[in-house]
């Protein structure tokens, strides 16, 4: 009986091992968590942190503590052990943050993250030359007005983000954007373009005008159709979007002051494609001067509320000016 009740004891005792071992599991689960998601301040400011080349994990892990990045150096050291990143750390400049936690900040520091020696710059489509300029300008990435001795570029420099050196040069920036332009401009267009006889460039100067015209896709592929096909009757394209270029203004009706404006690019005044692209077209402006849409309509027109109102006469084009645009 003596022997039954210690063996009992002994399997009490055992038992509240485990549930004192689990609940001591539970909270270093916990703690763990805690120390590797929550940041030391969330209200912290950015700073820059440098890690210089040659520095291992410790010295990283102390420099982080010295400047207030982190909770402590060991948490921080665990984390990446536990990750197996310990060879990883990449030297650079680093934006980083005490608002940040130990997981992000390692995942800065793993993936290279130091963007302090590059600067970003989206370029949106239908940007002109112009627009460009300032806009890199802007980032004080070339002087003002650098850009604009590059008259042949507009048209060719394609609208998109990019991320350059901090003492990145002009010929660079242009290099970047135009060979950004060659691999957007697959080799199943060019053979297109090619198939119906009609140069790259004839196409960038439809796509530019496509871009300014009409936002949508399937809009822009009706209103290429309509243009070449004007081109093929030699009739002017008539369009808006080449005032605008030639002016420098956008408006959403042109006087007919503005339209008689004496320029190349006046597509009232003079009947198929201007010399030159008016902006530089996205991907999807042209494709649209590539896959034309075949339609009997010869005009449009765009509505206060963005819709495209196209008519097969002049007639029927006069009669919704008078409906839509009074």
């Amino acid at each position: 009986m003596l022997k039954l009740r210690i063996n009992n004891r002994k399997k009490f005792i055992f038992l509240l091992s485990l549930v004192i071992a689990f609940f001591y599991c539970l909270n270093l689960v916990f703690v763990i968590n805690y120390q590797f998601d929550t940041p030391l301040d969330l209200t912290g400011q950015e700073q820059i942190f440098i890690i210089n080349s040659g520095q291992g994990l410790k010295q990283i892990a102390s420099n982080l503590d010295e400047v207030k990045l982190i909770r402590g150096k060991f948490w921080f050291t665990a984390y990446i052990f536990y990750k197996g990143w310990a060879t990883q750390l990449q030297a650079g400049e680093y934006v980083l943050s005490p608002s940040l936690n130990i997981r992000q900040i390692s995942q800065k520091i793993i993936s290279g993250d130091a963007l302090i020696n590059e600067i970003r710059v989206t370029i949106p489509e239908g940007f002109t030359l112009k627009q460009i300029d300032a806009r890199l300008a802007e980032k004080s990435l070339i002087k003002p007005g650098e850009l604009l001795a590059k008259l042949e570029l507009e048209g060719y420099l394609f609208p998109d983000t990019y991320n350059f050196d901090i003492d990145v040069d002009l010929d660079e920036i242009i290099v970047t954007m135009m060979d950004n332009f060659d691999q957007k401009l697959s080799k199943e267009l060019v053979a297109e373009i090619q198939r119906q006889g009609k140069t790259i460039k004839e196409i960038i100067i439809m796509a530019s005008i496509l871009e300014k015209e009409v936002p949508l896709y399937n809009d822009q592929r009706i209103i290429s159709g309509l243009f070449w096909n004007r081109i093929r009757d030699n009739y002017p394209l008539q369009s808006c979007a080449t005032i605008a270029y030639i002016l420098g203004i956008d408006k959403w009706i042109y006087s007919t002051e503005d339209i008689e404006v004496d320029s190349l690019y006046n597509t009232y005044q003079n009947t198929g494609l201007p010399p030159g692209p008016i902006n530089n077209p996205g991907l999807v402006s042209i494709q649209a001067a590539v896959y034309p849409i075949n339609t009997d309509y010869y005009f449009f027109l765009s509505a206060p509320d963005g819709q495209t109102i196209f008519s097969r006469t002049y007639e029927e084009h006069l009669a919704n000016k008078e409906k839509y645009l009074r």
